[in-house]
């Protein structure tokens, strides 16, 4: 039996890996999704830190990084697709009134629900100034699916969804975001355990 059903789009929502998905990059993963259509999907996972520190990452590309509160953060592992690249999540830079409704930088995608997504060196330029947005997650890589496949993984039951907490991305200690996202839903990791009976 099929029927059509409209769309999801769960743009500005966590994807939180089920116990039962053991893919490297994805087990035990909340992954914030920037971008979700028909065409597929986009996201950044907010819980894998690399063991590199902003710093590092400044350094390596020959910035200064004037902003105390973010040198030892770590650069987050994002996802499997293109490991080589940055992807800043900010907020949003508060422009002055007389300025166009753009982004300050020079590629960044804007996220209905608040947030943006920056690939552009200019904001690492600002961070290095001791400007730019106050508060950032920096990772090497992103996440991916193609038409129709994070659905396809949904209906397996791979992924839970919830509406995206921003207090979880930037106010949340690191190995605490998988226990805090599965709080938003009302529920804790032993609940989802394929083992979860006790004697």
């Amino acid at each position: 039996m099929s029927f059509d059903s409209a769309p999801i789009n769960l743009t500005h929502h966590f994807l939180i890996a089920m116990p039962g998905l053991e893919d490297e990059s994805f087990s035990r993963s909340v992954v914030y999704l920037c971008e979700h259509s028909e065409r597929g999907a986009l996201g950044l996972i907010i819980n894998k830190p690399s063991d590199i520190t902003l710093k590092g990452l400044f350094d390596k590309v020959d910035l200064s990084l004037r902003r105390e509160d973010l040198t030892r953060e770590p650069v987050f592992q994002g996802g499997p697709v293109q490991t080589e690249r940055g992807f800043v999540l900010h907020e949003p830079m508060l422009m002055d009134k007389t300025e166009t409704d753009e982004s300050a930088y020079a590629s960044t995608m804007t996220i209905p629900g608040g947030l943006e997504m920056t690939t552009s060196k200019d904001v690492l330029e600002a961070l290095s100034t001791g400007a730019g947005p106050r508060r950032v997650l920096i990772t090497l890589g992103y996440s991916s699916w193609g038409e129709g496949q994070l659905e396809s993984e949904l209906a397996e039951n791979a992924w839970l969804t919830v509406a995206a907490d921003l207090s979880v991305i930037f106010d949340t200690p690191v190995p605490e975001r998988y226990d805090s996202a599965l709080a938003l839903l009302g529920l804790k990791a032993w609940m989802l355990s394929p083992e979860a009976g006790h004697a």
